[in-house]
């Protein structure tokens, strides 16, 4: 089991695995975030199949008869569902541009994430120290993702889990899986009441 001591240091990058804009938020308000992964702003409830999506390295994304549209997100954005990973886009397709079931806009889109995806693989291709960061994911599910990140990563990684529980401060979970330092954090307001604890999980990290 990783300490957080032991995740502290240079990395060449940091990622966010999701589940949703949280690790991504957390990431750039604390400046360790150089561009964005191709799944910081989405909805990624399903780890299995974003462990399967980095194992077919992204083959099969955003593949436009895979996308349906699930709901408006709010009064700007449409929920955009792709069901070959179960990924939800919910900042991308905006209402005035996309009239679904068209997506108007989706060619734009597929080339941002192709682009973005080309530079995670090449990032992890380069033998830099990385880190990633999931959160709210269960111990069997967090296991097949370093599996995953096994076959992908030429050099040396790191996955910090996050799991939001009723508890009052950060704790260690009891997590024996080489590459990953587990942690729980109080689950009450998570956007916001625990800005000061993901600065202390941070602490002594930084990107080269």
């Amino acid at each position: 089991m990783l300490s957080l001591q032991d995740i502290k240091g240079p990395y060449h990058a940091i990622f966010s695995l999701g589940n949703n804009c949280l690790p991504g938020i957390e990431l750039r308000e604390h400046g360790l975030r150089k561009f964005a992964g191709p799944i910081d702003w989405m909805g990624t409830p399903v780890l299995p199949q974003i462990s399967r999506m980095l194992r077919n390295r992204f083959q099969g994304m955003l593949i436009y008869p895979n996308l349906h549209t699930v709901s408006q997100a709010n009064d700007e954005l449409y929920n955009v569902w792709d069901r070959e990973y179960d990924l939800y886009l919910n900042h991308d397709f905006y209402v005035v541009n996309n009239f679904p079931p068209h997506l108007a806009a989706y060619p734009e889109i597929k080339v941002k994430y192709d682009r973005r995806i080309a530079r995670f693989l090449q990032t992890l291709e380069s033998g830099g120290r990385i880190l990633f960061i999931r959160t709210d994911s269960s111990y069997e599910d967090i296991k097949e993702l370093v599996d995953s990140l096994q076959q992908i990563c030429v050099g040396p990684f790191h996955v910090l889990a996050v799991n939001h529980e009723p508890v009052k401060e950060i704790e260690m979970a009891d997590w024996n899986i080489e590459h990953v330092c587990a942690v729980k954090m109080p689950d009450i307001d998570i956007w916001i009441s625990n800005r000061y604890r993901w600065t202390y999980l941070f602490q002594g990290m930084y990107l080269t």
